[in-house]
């Protein structure tokens, strides 16, 4: 089964794109605040049950986990739930391709990149555009402020999978520069997070929402320690 992936992954990656789509308008964002997850619910964005990671963690950035997964580990736990979310197959090897040119454009750890996506919107290409506790649309695969959206369509061309992730790096970076600009260290990657998540940062606890999701760094440090859903 893993063979089967990975050639179905790796002909995705080099395959020419020319897929047609029905164009949805892009929705431009200006916020980055999501949902508060509940203990367990089921995505408003994907459909797919969501369960809160096993653990809850707070403090500063060094009382959170730091012992991360391989990204080819990382990976395989996490491509078929991409897949079940509704984004086909293609859909999946575009994610991938797209990550790692982020994360060379950016210079943003590509483990990072993929929690982040798997957090927001579960690597669902067609999420809907959500909107933060003041009314502002957060759209795209990173759930971003100032990124495009295709809510409803799978099956994207190249161009526009990695444009929602190059979007969503690209804030993110913003982030880290506040911090550090660090993009491959957990002292820098984990107040980065909860400013991506709340748009501010309280440095002596960074399960503190300030409006936003108070488990956001708690869950997303643990999926890079391999939890997924």
């Amino acid at each position: 089964m893993a063979f089967i992936k990975n050639a179905i992954l790796a002909l995705a990656a080099t395959a020419s794109l020319t897929t047609a789509a029905v164009i949805a308008p892009r929705e431009g964002v200006a916020s980055n605040e999501t949902t508060v997850a509940s203990e367990s619910r089921v995505s408003e964005k994907t459909g797919v049950s969501i369960m809160s990671a096993p653990q809850w963690y707070s403090g500063p950035w060094y009382n959170y986990p730091t012992n991360w997964l391989g990204w080819e580990d990382l990976w395989q736990r996490n491509d078929d739930m991409i897949r079940l979310t509704g984004s086909t197959w293609d859909d999946v090897g575009r994610i991938n391709v797209a990550i790692w040119e982020a994360s060379n454009q950016y210079s943003v750890d590509p483990r990072v990149i993929l929690v982040i996506i798997m957090q927001e919107s579960h690597g669902y290409v067609g999420v809907r555009t959500t909107y933060s506790y003041q009314g502002i649309p957060t759209a795209g695969l990173m759930q971003c402020s100032g990124c495009a959206g295709f809510p409803g369509q799978t099956n994207l061309p190249q161009e526009w999978t990695t444009e929602m992730i190059m979007g969503g790096t690209a804030h993110f970076r913003g982030n880290l520069d506040n911090w550090g600009g660090n993009g491959w260290e957990a002292w820098c990657v984990y107040p980065a997070l909860r400013e991506y998540n709340s748009g501010q940062v309280n440095w002596n606890d960074l399960s503190d929402p300030l409006g936003a999701t108070p488990e956001y760094v708690s869950d997303v440090s643990q999926r890079l320690g391999g939890w997924y859903d």
